[in-house]
């Protein structure tokens, strides 16, 4: 087996080979066939790649073929987004009547899927404590057909026992689907730990430079094909300069990850005991409640961090005006560092009791390292702190 750098330049080497070093852009909605059997083929070719690009694209099986390769699965499918990559994967996988489990530390797109989406089909969901292997246990009923998992969740870094999950799932017959988008291939690999299927939103760290939206599903290619099917009637289609795009990011990966990697460790390091700050959740401390834990399923933490401020919602929200390399958006995995506080998002999204429910303290910022210099975000993040900290002190003098 090759190694993720060579993986990620040269394991779509047989797809549409071509002599050109950089892959052609593949622009066309529709493929010409040679005679009626080959167009009948090619029309029941699932996840094919010359018939009709909403069935497939040689960029789409280039992409494909490269993810794979650095998941560890038989075969990958590219979507128009990760959620599209979620929803078409979920919609094909189960039927009205059936049972979903999921984490209730989740990204906000899942956790609308369990909670809105797949009750109005006739699916009902259950939540639980992700830290806690016994509560998917706990959880499971006749009629469960599918477990998503996500670790580390968005935006608490709590981390799934993935190969105790799986365990389970697998001895009642049940699917298992990851997101791996905070961790990527590099960082951990969820099928080495008996998990079915991984998507990601291949928007953020496969791509990596904050100009493509995308998803991508990889897993045993009879169980894609299933999901193809559901793809194709949504039309939830990546376009081929998307395409182009997204694997032009990939080709990088394992070089960026690294840097990622060690620019959200320091950062973490550094913010930990600063007066201003809280907390630091980021799975890389040793006082991470679940440090052992992903020490054991994963080679490197990431470059997302929480950083919750003593001072509540205003001192978050002063925190991130000051920061000078990390910009006020939504989004993570690209090459220039994010920050982005929650509960200012999501204040005109959901009510007060919502916020409070959702476990996320008012203080929290999600900062996603980019590749810069580790000193200068290092700086960066600790003179917004001492800002914030010294005109806390200042306000405590004069009330």
């Amino acid at each position: 087996m090759t190694g993720s750098n060579t993986a990620a330049v040269h394991a779509d080497r047989d797809v549409q080979p071509s002599h050109a070093v950089a892959r052609p852009i593949y622009q066309t909605a529709t493929f010409w066939a040679e005679d009626a059997d080959q167009f009948a083929k090619a029309a029941v070719d699932r996840r094919g790649q010359d018939f009709y690009t909403r069935f497939g694209n040689p960029n789409h099986a280039q992409v494909g073929a490269v993810v794979a390769a650095l998941e560890h699965t038989e075969a990958a499918m590219v979507t128009a987004s990760g959620m599209a990559a979620l929803t078409t994967a979920v919609l094909g996988l189960v039927s009205a009547g059936d049972h979903v489990i999921g984490q209730r530390s989740t990204y906000g797109g899942t956790g609308s899927v369990l909670l809105n989406l797949l009750p109005r089909l006739g699916v009902t969901t259950t939540l639980v404590d992700q830290t806690d292997p016994e509560a998917f246990a706990r959880a499971l009923t006749p009629r469960t057909r599918l477990i998503l998992l996500e670790t580390p969740s968005n935006p608490l870094l709590q981390i799934t026992d993935l190969a105790a999950v799986a365990g389970l799932a697998r001895a009642h017959g049940v699917l298992t689907l990851a997101d791996n988008t905070f961790a990527t291939p590099l960082n951990q690999r969820p099928v080495d730990f008996g998990v079915d299927l991984v998507w990601h939103s291949a928007t953020k760290y496969l791509n990596g430079h904050s100009d493509v939206s995308a998803g991508v599903m990889a897993g045993p290619a009879e169980i894609l094909d299933r999901i193809a099917d559901t793809a194709v009637l949504i039309g939830a289609t990546l376009g081929p300069i998307d395409s182009w795009l997204l694997l032009r990011g990939v080709r990088t990966l394992p070089l960026r990850v690294a840097q990622h990697n060690a620019n959200g460790l320091a950062l973490a390091e550094a913010l930990s005991h600063h007066p201003a700050v809280a907390r630091v959740y980021y799975p890389g401390l040793a006082s991470h409640p679940q440090h052992a834990l992903a020490c054991r399923q994963m080679a490197g933490f990431g470059g997302v961090l929480g950083i919750e401020l003593a001072g509540g919602y205003d001192a978050a929200d002063e925190f991130l005006g000051r920061l000078r390399y990390s910009r006020r958006a939504a989004s993570l995995g690209g090459v220039e560092s994010l920050a982005v506080h929650p509960a200012s998002m999501w204040r005109g999204m959901l009510g007060a009791d919502q916020i409070a429910a959702s476990g996320v303290a008012l203080g929290l910022v999600r900062l996603a390292a980019g590749t810069e210099d580790t000193e200068d975000l290092v700086a960066d993040a600790v003179a917004a702190a001492d800002s914030v900290h010294r005109n806390h002190k200042e306000e405590a003098r004069t009330v």
